[in-house]
């Protein structure tokens, strides 16, 4: 393969993706000509242009702009979500250099030591907070991230000199296959995607064999239990774990921070403040931490980091919170995370009522864990199903929202269009109000907190 700095033109098919956006921001900041394709106009895309990306929304087939035509400076980057295109299948029938975004990830973690996040959930938000730290230890790092981080307010962070190059692994289309990382973050192996791997077996197989790739001079950090083997220095992290290398204790919540004291090994560190709440965010901050030590960093010096994280857009995300209202958004969109998001609401406002809109993601997803899915759900006191995001999928005949609603063992569960919404919740004063899903539910998110904030100044 031709190396990625002889091309002084990048095009991407699909740049409007968390993850190629990064991309395509990386290049444009090295100083090659970015262009690309998107089947529609999102405040994303619209921040790229106006970094100076040119973007379009129409298959322009065969009539590309002439300065991308040219295979010998041209890389073209794509996403395998996207299935066909006239100018995808242009590129194919000429000599153009195509690669996948996992594949220009993994070229790139070879430049770098790569600091790798894998995992079913968390990825984004331990990701991120491994950026935020290392940026605030001024040691630095180059991380492409799979959401906005809030404290960088964006998807890229830039380094011109850090060895480090943080990246989010996806095992979706076994992506995480072509990175090479120095060390990495193993966060949950619960199954998905059993589209793309056809069994539980071997998507945990995967996994496997994405710890088998770390550098057998770096780290495999793993959540106790996993169990997967590797060639680096293994250690483990858990949540009130005697057993495991690294554990926070005694989690509890002091003046709106969540503290813990942690354990390493036998040394006892008290009053860890985080920045945000919930089990699972613990357990996010625990990996870093543990990769950080293993790196030599002093986790007495990041303290202050660890308190100051932000989060990331749509990671447990307030939009409002009042003494009697608060409205979270969350990313959430497997059973597990379901399960995390509302034990963790649960914990923080135990005396409120709990209300869900969830939006399914994938008929095939749906399929596969619907009972999971309901008895996550039927967790909270109230529940809205808003119809299944395809995505890249066709329909599955019997598999919708109504069926899911009847596994649901709560009452109050009914289907709804995302346009019912804002009638139905408009008398909606107190409580928790939870918007969950990773397909375009965030369209909801801002009518829905500017009628939450008119009730409450009618109130």
């Amino acid at each position: 393969m031709k190396q990625l700095a002889n091309f002084d033109r990048v095009y991407f098919v699909g740049i409007g993706g968390i993850g190629m956006s990064a991309l395509a921001r990386y290049f444009h900041f090295r100083g090659k000509r970015v262009a690309g394709y998107d089947r529609v106009e999102t405040a994303l895309t619209k921040e790229l242009n106006a970094e100076g990306i040119d973007i379009h929304y129409v298959d322009l087939g065969e009539a590309l702009p002439s300065e991308f035509q040219d295979p010998t400076h041209t890389l073209v980057v794509y996403t395998p979500a996207i299935k066909e295109l006239g100018e995808l299948a242009f590129f194919r029938r000429s000599t153009f250099t195509i690669l996948k975004r996992a594949e220009v990830l993994g070229a790139l973690t070879q430049t770098y030591q790569g600091l790798c996040v894998a995992g079913t959930h968390g990825k984004t938000t331990t990701s991120s907070l491994l950026a935020h730290l290392l940026t605030e230890s001024n040691e630095g790092c180059t991380a492409f991230l799979g959401g906005i981080a809030t404290n960088f307010a964006s998807n890229l962070v830039l380094h011109p000199s850090s060895p480090f190059a943080v990246i989010e692994a996806d095992e979706f289309d076994r992506s995480f296959l072509q990175l090479s990382p120095f060390a990495a973050i193993v966060t949950a192996i619960d199954p998905d995607h059993l589209d793309i791997y056809g069994s539980e077996e071997a998507f945990v197989q995967g996994f496997r064999q994405f710890t088998m790739r770390i550098d057998p001079k770096g780290f495999c950090i793993q959540k106790e239990g996993l169990g997967l083997e590797s060639l680096a220095v293994k250690k483990t992290y858990a949540i009130e774990s005697n057993t495991a290398d690294y554990s926070f204790i005694n989690l509890r919540y002091e003046n709106g921070f969540q503290l813990a004291d942690l354990r390493i090994n036998d040394h006892i560190m008290m009053g860890i403040a985080l920045g945000l709440p919930g089990i699972h965010n613990a357990e996010n901050a625990l990996g870093c931490i543990a990769l950080l030590h293993c790196l030599g960093f002093d986790i007495e010096k990041l303290k202050p980091a660890l308190k100051g994280f932000k989060g990331v857009k749509r990671r447990f995300e307030y939009h409002l919170r009042t003494p009697e209202l608060i409205y979270i958004d969350d990313y959430a969109h497997h059973p597990t995370e379901i399960n995390a998001l509302i034990a963790s609401v649960r914990a923080i406002y135990p005396q409120k009522q709990i209300t869900g809109i969830f939006q399914p993601h994938l008929f095939s997803r749906t399929q596969d864990f619907g009972p999971e899915f309901a008895q996550a759900l039927s967790k909270l006191d109230r529940l809205f199903l808003l119809p299944i995001y395809p995505a890249r999928e066709l329909p599955i005949p019997g598999v919708n929202s109504e069926w899911l609603a009847e596994l649901c063992s709560i009452a109050n569960v009914i289907v709804v269009q995302p346009h019912e919404l804002l009638t139905l919740l408009r008398e909606q004063q107190t409580g928790v109000l939870l918007t969950i899903g990773a397909g375009d539910i965030d369209r909801v998110v801002g009518p829905l907190t500017d009628l939450l904030n008119i009730q409450i100044m009618n109130r």
